[in-house]
Parts: C-alpha cells; structure tokens; sequence
C-alpha cells in the first residue's frame, strides 16, 4: 500500500507545479500570504498620518501607536511565514525521512493556529481603536476599513491553514499505527531470495544430503553381494 505519512504520498518523486498550485492548501496559503501584504503595506504607507496643525504622525487608529505597531508586526510575520511554508510544502515530498515531515507538518499546525489567534486579536484591536477615531483621522477611513477587514479574513485563512495541517497531521499518525516504514529506514530487499531445486531433488523439493554417507568409515572392507 502506498504511504502518505504527513502528506508526502510519493516521497522522493518528481516535483508537479501544476498539482501543487492546485492543492487548496497552497491556495489558501497564498490568499494569507496577500491579505498579510494588504495588512502591513496599508499601515506602512497609510497608517501613521499627520494633523493640519502638527507635522507630528499619529497613528490612523484613535492615534494609538501601538496599535499600528501590532498590525504591522502581525501583517510581516505572517507574509515572512506564508513564504517559508509554501517552500516546505513544495519540499516535502521530497523529503523521505517520516520523522523530518512530522517536525514539519507539526510546526505548521502550531504556528497556523497561534496566527489564526493573533489575527482575531489583531482585528478586535484595530476595529475596536477605529471605531474610537475622530476628527482628522476621518480621512482615511478608506485606508483604516481596508486594514480591519483583511485582518478579518486573515483570521479564517490561517484557521484553515491550521486544519490541513491537523488533517495531514492525523494522517501521518494513524499511517503510523498501521505499520508505515520508513523508506529511509527500509532495510529489507524488495524480493525474497529464491533457491532453484536441485535435479536430484525429490518430488516435494527435499534433496538427499550429501553426507548421508559421512557415518560410513573411510576405508572400511564391504562384502560383496551374493
């Protein structure tokens, strides 16, 4: 039976763009990967803004700096991880070694849902900061809207992340308990040995021994046969 231990079903084939494009993991991934450049690209070029009277920036979230601060950071990190994570998908059939896939495929489970987390905080801060803005920081309520929803969407995307890596997570488990071997690890030969009958062998296969005559003594005097 083929394995597919941790999503590597053909461990050691030929890379597919085509079929890897096409998985929904990869898609999902690369929706997270530009909802996260939406995110941090708005509040880098459009988050900190000045008032007519001061040239001082003040951040477009109630003027809350730290709220910036933390959707930038969130925004950055998971562009960085989206991108880190699509090279070891694209790598992981590659990798024949079961146990280098777990650490994988467990690492993506575990980040996945801590982003998935730290976007639905990253929303509830930012709406609830936008929704407390005024004055000037009006004006670019385009920019400040953009922010908050695509950080609402990022909260979805990232909890699907965190379930196909559960998926192929308890996948690899349970190939696991069924008896899975390592290819790295495979020691056995393809094909048992085969030993041809010998011609003198009887009709079951069993061959007289060649020292069936061992307990004769050598030299030993026989009487000849009346």
């Amino acid at each position: 039976m083929e394995s597919s231990a941790f999503g590597a079903s053909l461990a050691g084939g030929a890379f597919d763009l085509t079929s890897f494009v096409k998985q929904p993991q990869t898609i999902v991934r690369i929706l997270s990967w530009l909802f996260s450049i939406v995110v941090f690209a708005t509040i880098t070029g459009e988050g900190f803004v000045n008032k007519p009277s001061s040239q001082e920036l003040y951040c477009m979230f109630n003027q809350n700096e730290n709220a910036c601060n933390f959707g930038l950071g969130i925004g950055v990190l998971a562009f960085l991880a989206c991108v880190i994570f699509l090279v070891l998908d694209a790598y992981l059939p590659q990798i024949s070694n079961a146990k280098e896939r777990k650490h994988i495929v467990t690492a993506d489970l575990a980040f996945s849902g801590l982003w998935a987390f730290l976007w639905f905080i990253c929303f509830c801060v930012l709406a609830n900061q936008w929704s407390h803005s005024t004055g000037d920081l009006k004006n670019v309520g385009d920019a400040a809207r953009a922010v908050v929803t695509f950080s609402f969407f990022s909260i979805f995307t990232w909890g699907l992340l965190a379930l196909f890596a559960y998926k192929r997570f308890k996948q690899g488990v349970s190939d696991f308990d069924q008896g899975y071997t390592d290819p790295a690890n495979d020691n056995s030969t393809p094909y048992p040995p085969t030993y041809p009958p010998y011609p003198n062998s009887g009709p079951e296969g069993y061959q007289q021994s060649p020292f069936s005559q061992a307990s004769e003594r050598p030299g030993e005097y026989k009487p000849p046969a009346h």
